[in-house]
């Protein structure tokens, strides 16, 4: 049975970012299965609604702080100036435009970009740079698209559909927010859908709470195991590469079980070796990627 999942979030939310091992885990083990459908929720359109609750740049960069016991890469400090990510989330609802099935890999980009650089989501130029780590995108197309009538439109009915989480069993759980009006879906909110059965996990969520939905909406179907010690299976499915933390979660066989980076690190580091992986700097990290498949 095919599961479509809503992906409410926003590229420049710390917590939908550090959920990104536990959603690297679920793409893995159900992958096939799988049909992800993003909602960018646009956060705040530009820095005055940080501004009007206090926030400066410093406060911002000491936020972020607590975000790296989750084993995402992050780059440290203050940043020159608040942004919002509207702007950020219309080159997103472009890219579906030109590129349908390629804005999850770009919202991705632009995570990377955001949270691993002192970059400032609110420039095209910065967007666009991003961007240019899509595989074949277009990204001058994109770009020329971010004031269109059509794009615009998108992206505030992407807005309104992460404001309906009123009554939700994400607001049940406290995991919905009142920042601007209607109570929202936080990132990163996960809606599963198959057929007329229909399961939340809202806000910052587990791997294993995801495994528990799709395991209620088909129990029947398949569950792909993790190939021990081979990273290079894994990577090969990721057009932009993991991160440790990521593929330590992917690959953790019993997930009753806590992840064991230094495993994944040295495993990887091995695949190096052989020729079959390649790494690059990525903020207090790397970002892995497949030269070869197993």
């Amino acid at each position: 049975m095919e599961i479509e999942i809503t992906f409410i979030s926003d590229p420049g939310c710390p917590w939908g970012y550090s959920a990104s091992p536990s959603l690297a885990a679920l793409q893995w083990r159900y992958g096939p299965r799988l049909t992800w459908r993003l909602v960018t929720i646009g956060l705040a359109e530009d820095a005055s609604m940080y501004e009007s609750r206090g926030y400066d740049p410093f406060m911002m960069g000491e936020r972020m702080e607590m975000f790296r016991q989750f084993g995402m890469p992050f780059t440290v400090g203050p940043r020159a100036r608040l942004t919002g990510t509207g702007r950020a989330c219309r080159a997103l609802q472009a890219v579906r435009a030109l590129s349908p099935g390629n804005e999850i890999t770009a919202f991705r980009a632009l995570q990377f970009s955001w949270f691993t650089t002192r970059m400032l989501m609110d420039e095209d130029e910065n967007i666009a740079a991003a961007l240019a780590g899509v595989p074949g995108l277009n990204v001058p197309a994109v770009m020329g698209l971010l004031d269109d009538p059509a794009i615009e439109a998108a992206y505030q009915a992407d807005r309104a559909e992460a404001r309906t989480a009123a009554g939700s069993p994400t607001a049940f759980q406290g995991k919905a927010a009142i920042t601007d009006g209607a109570v929202r879906y936080t990132a990163p909110s996960l809606i599963f859908r198959a057929g007329d059965r229909t399961l939340e996990a809202g806000g910052f969520q587990s791997m294993e709470a995801y495994d528990v939905i799709v395991a209620n909406l088909d129990p029947t179907g398949s569950r792909r195991d993790v190939p021990e010690d081979l990273p290079e299976a894994v990577l090969g499915e990721f057009p932009l590469g993991l991160t440790t933390q990521e593929v330590a979660e992917v690959m953790r066989t019993d997930i009753e079980q806590p992840i064991n980076r230094t495993a994944a690190a040295q495993s990887l580091i091995r695949a190096v070796g052989r020729g079959t992986v390649a790494v690059r700097p990525l903020g207090d990290d790397g970002l892995w990627t497949a030269t070869q498949t197993v």
